[in-house]
């Protein structure tokens, strides 16, 4: 739980780097499928590793194919997400 934290709290911090009329939806995008999966059923095919890698490669799309953010920029949650 504590690293789905980490990497939520990394991935308001990416929306930030946004522009800014764009912010309150990817907040909330993010926000709803964070709680979306919080309570994840043991028997589900879907682990956790999976879903963070998912939220790393979402983000880097966001950054890079909507917004030319650099993608270094998602560095951090990478490393969250990974580790």
């Amino acid at each position: 739980m504590r690293k789905a934290l980490r990497i939520y709290g990394e991935v308001l911090r990416l929306v930030r780097r946004l522009p800014k009329d764009t912010r309150p939806y990817y907040a909330k995008y993010a926000r709803e499928n964070f709680v979306n999966y919080r309570e994840l059923d043991a028997n589900d095919d879907t682990s956790p590793d999976e879903l963070f890698h998912r939220a790393y490669n979402h983000s880097l799309w966001v950054l890079n194919k909507v917004y030319s953010v650099e993608e270094s920029a998602a560095n951090k949650l990478k490393e969250i997400c990974s580790g």
